[in-house]
């Protein structure tokens, strides 16, 4: 049976970030906690969203890490109740919407928070007692602004994720003038996220076209600015159109991902100092070649749907390009430049196989095949 819900309100402009303090009444959020990270408030960004808030009680808790985890959930937890707060901002990338997205669940849900992960069985114990999250993307990448989904660091180590329709934000405010001068490595990296989103939502063969045409959209548009976006980072018609290519992947993905983000969420738990949408960059080409089997039976022309789309004659021609995108914006050439050891392997290979979006790959991996997308990347 296919489920399709779409899914919240979107405020999308330059300047929309202006929008905040509409957006909060209309909410109903009178005392925020904004969740950021350090680099947003050094940036002066932060300072942009409390400039959009006039007269309001606000606080800020600023230490999302790079990957979020279940212990800054618990310090933002601690400001947020500390503070009387009733409601969420999040201002960031996908690290300090997912860490806003923890909190949601911990500030008013009884437990640890592995009780509410979706490979826990946790996603029904989420409910509408959620806190109620605004999302102020400040890079293109998660799309986690318009999605049900956080991906957290839990305290044993897994890089877990957590789902629920109460999750899922009351109002995207993306605003691409949050993202003009992003380094161009992280506007490269976040870009590679956007579009693996979109790529293997395309390829699950879960039932959901609305899906499929919103991810097609979202691949030309992120495949043909994000060098553009990561050249000259005030482009501003490349910025909409990388920022779009992230809501659309991430609108579109409630239709399920693969084995790009089975294994990247893997490995992201095995060193958390690895940038998540690097990793999606690195495991494309390999997962494309092995989805590729799966055309065959599906008789879908998925894989030259997409070349259509990225400007390719066909879709056999995809890993190479994808390699050389990767290489043009300067992104590692493999997970070996990234640090990743061979003897990693069997602990990466055994989340990918328990990871939520393993059986919505169109070809469910085995083990030996795990092994063998591992070794292409490297």
């Amino acid at each position: 049976m296919a489920f399709i819900y779409y899914v919240t309100q979107i405020q999308f402009d330059y300047g929309a970030v202006q929008l905040l303090r509409q957006e909060c009444d209309r909410v109903g959020i009178t005392r925020p906690l904004i969740v950021t990270d350090p680099g947003v408030k050094a940036a002066g960004v932060l300072q942009k969203a409390l400039d959009a808030l006039p007269a309001m009680t606000v606080a800020v808790f600023d230490q999302t890490p790079s990957n979020p985890t279940e212990a800054a959930v618990r310090a933002a937890v601690a400001a947020y109740k500390a503070n009387g707060c009733d409601g969420l901002i999040a201002v960031g990338g996908g690290s300090a919407i997912d860490c806003a997205k923890g909190v949601a669940i911990a500030a008013t849900h009884e437990g640890p928070l592995t009780h509410y992960a979706t490979i826990e069985g946790g996603s029904a114990r989420i409910t509408d007692k959620a806190v109620p999250l605004i999302a102020v993307p400040t890079t293109s990448g998660t799309g986690s602004e318009v999605a049900r989904g956080a991906i957290i660091i839990v305290d044993d180590h897994r890089k877990l994720g957590f789902h629920s329709w109460h999750l899922v934000p009351k109002t995207a405010i993306c605003d691409p003038e949050l993202t003009l001068g992003l380094p161009p490595r992280l506007t490269a990296a976040t870009g590679m996220d956007a579009i693996a989103h979109c790529m293997e939502t395309f390829m699950s063969s879960a039932f959901n076209p609305p899906a499929d045409g919103i991810a097609l959209d979202g691949l030309q548009r992120g495949w043909t600015h994000i060098e553009r976006a990561t050249r000259d980072g005030s482009d501003r018609e490349a910025r909409l159109n990388l920022m779009s290519a992230s809501m659309q992947g991430a609108m579109a993905f409630q239709k399920g991902l693969g084995c790009v983000h089975s294994l990247s969420h893997s490995l992201g738990g095995v060193d958390p100092r690895l940038h998540h949408g690097t990793l999606n960059a690195m495991f494309l080409p390999a997962v494309v070649t092995f989805n590729a089997q799966a055309e065959a039976v599906r008789k879908e022309n998925r894989l030259q749907r997409m070349a259509q789309a990225m400007g390719l004659q066909s879709g056999g021609d995809i890993p190479q390009a994808i390699q050389d995108m990767n290489a043009r914006l300067g992104l590692p050439a493999g997970l070996a430049e990234m640090g990743v050891r061979r003897d990693w392997f069997d602990r990466i290979i055994e989340g990918a196989l328990a990871d939520h979006c393993h059986k919505t790959n169109p070809r469910i991996a085995s083990r030996e095949e795990y092994q063998e997308m591992l070794a292409s990347a490297m």
